[in-house]
């Protein structure tokens, strides 16, 4: 296998490369690049700088406003973009409810809500999770009863990302009590200024706040905000979670964090004064990290290029790998940046703050990368929960 950039795809690489250089932010940039708090501003002016230049979608068809690019083409926008310091790309409705959409929904839904979402119009969070019912998620709670042209939905949602930035949720109801656990679910469309929900802030372990408990209480939404059909909930859940773990592989993290690792390990010294990118062992353990990220790579293009349907295994596969070699590499900064990274105050990843004054600068958020990344085997179905998926689909138990 020739692993090579052909022509075409080398002058693709310079092109979009070169468009972040001139585009960018330098905020933004800095932000990133310094592990700084990265806002909803932030994400919604990148996008939009994006989306005016015809990018704002680039895994969609050109028929809804995407790029129409192939896996190889949207595999270097990612690794570009996130090299050059550029935010992720916001995935609820790029990557999770957009694809969801385009397969199941009515035309009217897609007439109305995908061409908002390349340039954030509407900004999406994701309803799934509940107390309870995250990795077991067929044993949500979250009830939706019809009463005329309306539902009426009473729950609670928890972990939602960026719910208290969203216009819109998509949400996962129980329509059907009596029927199995699985063919009861329905997926709503619901409008997060709607009378009766609640957001209210969850703290992660490095002092942020990007998830949220989202409550319904008496919620009305309108009939024609149901997706698709009443109780065929669980296959659009389905079909999205395997987009979603696909992109939660984070090659473009992947690659941006390694070369901010060696660039760390270059510039800090051992205790005899010789940079540790010199150690031996320390060069090995970049190295083989550096192989991760091949074969994932690799994995992660086969996956994007098999024919069009629903992801099978290889998206856990994808999701299990990627989420590990984020931790791995999190850790190994860590290690890096030793006694300096031990102290950690969130209040240091504000814009402007001011930063301990032993150890270099970027140790002070090495902790915080270290603690963000703990989820990452959690989220989008964890790791044990995608080795049941793929003994079951693979082995056959």
């Amino acid at each position: 296998m020739d692993l090579r950039f052909t022509r075409e795809e080398e002058a693709f690489r310079e092109e979009v490369a070169a468009f972040v250089r001139q585009n960018l932010p330098d905020d933004i940039r800095d932000k990133v690049l310094g592990h700084r708090r990265v806002e909803k501003d932030d994400h919604v002016r990148w996008h939009r700088i994006l989306h005016a230049h015809g990018w704002g979608a680039p895994t969609w068809p050109v028929e809804w406003g995407g790029t129409g690019w192939s896996a190889l083409q949207r595999l270097i926008f990612e690794i570009e973009t996130f090299r050059a310091g550029a935010p992720r790309m916001l995935p609820f409705g790029l990557t999770m409810i957009g694809p969801v959409l385009m397969k199941y929904a009515s035309r009217e839904h897609q007439q109305r809500f995908l061409p908002r979402i390349p340039g954030v119009e509407d900004f999406w969070c994701q309803g799934y999770s509940e107390p309870g019912s995250g990795s077991d998620l067929a044993s949500l709670r979250t009830r939706a009863v019809r009463s005329g042209n309306k539902y009426i939905v009473n729950g609670q949602k928890t972990w939602t990302t960026m719910a208290h930035f969203a216009d819109w949720i998509f949400c996962l109801v129980r329509t059907d009590p009596e029927a199995k656990a699985q063919e009861g679910i329905s997926m709503l469309l619901i409008d997060m200024k709607s009378p009766g929900v609640t957001v209210r802030p969850i703290k992660t372990l490095d002092g942020g706040h990007d998830v949220n408990e989202t409550w319904f209480e008496d919620v009305e939404v309108p009939v024609e905000n149901l997706l698709g059909e009443e109780n065929r909930g669980w296959t659009y859940a389905k079909y999205l979670l395997g987009h979603e773990r696909t992109g939660i592989a984070g090659i473009g993290h992947c690659h941006r964090e390694l070369r901010q690792l060696r660039h760390y390990a270059a510039e800090t010294t051992d205790g005899r004064g010789r940079p540790l990118i010199d150690d031996v062992r320390m060069r090995d353990k970049i190295a083989r990290l550096e192989m991760d990220l091949l074969a994932l790579e690799m994995l992660l293009l086969r996956v994007a290029t098999q024919a069009a349907g629903t992801p099978g295994p290889e998206a856990s596969i994808v999701k299990i790998r990627g989420s590990e070699l984020q931790q791995d590499i999190a850790m190994l900064q860590m290690e890096v940046a030793g006694p300096h990274g031990w102290p950690y105050s969130p209040d240091w990843l504000q814009p402007g703050a001011p930063q301990p004054t032993s150890g270099p600068d970027w140790a002070a958020s090495a902790a915080s990368t270290y603690y963000d990344m703990r989820k990452t085997t959690i989220y989008g179905g964890s790791t044990e929960v995608q080795k049941n998926i793929i003994s079951k689909m693979i082995i056959g138990f």
